[in-house]
């Protein structure tokens, strides 16, 4: 990709392109629908979106999860969804995203983010399996595609827990 990607937090009236980008990366409308009800919740830690020139071709969302550990509760960021346009996927829009989308989280203080992903993907912006932190997911899903990266050292620690995305995402 020849011209220059351009992330940043995502403008009020981006609403429409963003739900665009959401639908066309992955679809469906399913990714579409939970990135406009975490908005109307008031469910969005950090939203970010990838502009080329004056075309918007991707958005990363961010929200609060909480970590169950047997009384005790923590919260942290998951990463969901994802998505870039199918003409300007593999061209470095969703590795730009992630890499701000860390940034800002790791600036603004805040723990640990986990990701359900490709496990050949995520790994190189530093994530692992959240089982290695002790963490699964309240959903049965594959150990290596749970994934969880510290923002903060000793944040996870290796007590076992439950993570829990917020309601929103019981409809995806």
């Amino acid at each position: 990709m020849r011209s220059e990607i351009l992330v940043r937090p995502e403008q009020p009236h981006e609403a429409e392109a963003i739900r665009q980008v959401n639908a066309r990366a992955f679809g469906r409308d399913a990714e579409a629908a939970l990135v406009d009800a975490l908005r109307g919740a008031g469910g969005v830690t950090l939203s970010l979106v990838a502009r080329v020139g004056e075309q918007l071709v991707g958005h990363i969302l961010f929200s609060p999860v909480e970590i169950d550990r047997g009384g005790n509760q923590d919260v942290a960021v998951g990463l969901a969804p994802m998505a870039v346009l199918p003409d300007h996927q593999r061209h470095g829009v969703g590795s730009r995203l992630i890499r701000a989308g860390l940034d800002r989280l790791r600036e603004a203080g805040h723990g640990a983010v986990v990701v359900l992903g490709h496990p050949d993907y995520y790994p190189r912006f530093g994530f692992s399996r959240a089982s290695h932190f002790g963490l699964r997911w309240e959903v049965e899903c594959p150990d290596e595609a749970f994934m969880a990266l510290e923002l903060r050292e000793g944040f996870l620690g290796r007590r076992p827990g439950i993570v829990r995305y917020r309601p929103e995402f019981s409809a995806v």
